[in-house]
């Protein structure tokens, strides 16, 4: 039986320190491909709002609890950017016939200092705090980096995240 195709929504989630440290995590399903990146994840259903998926992912995927009812959740913030891109050919099997472009929504996660991480093996091998200039220039996709290099500006803002109205 296969499973329901993706949906081509998804958010990427950028989980940082005060001291501008940012965590990265290397993708299982990669193959040879040094895959690093931040947590990433679809949404379940069209109308799941990104909020509940990035903070589902995160908690998936790291362990890390930004949800509703935890004491993060005031962490984990819109920075109200989209990425639309092509996905990447190796992955299209995932998504219905024709499905070529993904729209990702990105998020912030801050912390005041690294935590330890529980990894899904499934789904990632290992993972890494780093400087945020190390990390946007380790993160496979472009769109990541970039993402990464907003770290210092939403630092500094008291508002909206980088792409806020």
């Amino acid at each position: 039986m296969n499973p329901s195709p993706k949906i081509p929504q998804s958010v990427l989630v950028v989980i940082y320190t005060t001291a501008m440290d940012v965590l990265l995590i290397r993708r299982a399903d990669a193959g040879e491909a040094d895959f690093w990146q931040s947590v990433t994840g679809s949404k379940d259903s069209e109308d799941e709002p990104f909020v509940h998926t990035a903070a589902r992912e995160v908690l998936e995927e790291t362990g890390i609890d930004c949800t509703a009812s935890s004491a993060l959740a005031a962490n984990l913030q819109d920075w109200y950017l989209e990425n639309v891109y092509g996905i990447y050919p190796r992955w299209l099997h995932r998504y219905a016939p024709g499905i070529t472009h993904n729209t990702e929504r990105v998020f912030g996660l801050q912390l005041p200092q690294r935590v330890p991480v529980t990894l899904n093996p499934r789904e990632h091998t290992d993972y890494v705090w780093l400087p945020y200039l190390q990390a946007a220039e380790r993160c496979y996709s472009p769109s990541n980096a970039e993402a990464v290099l907003h770290v210092p500006r939403w630092l500094a803002s008291s508002g909206p995240g980088p792409g806020a109205q």
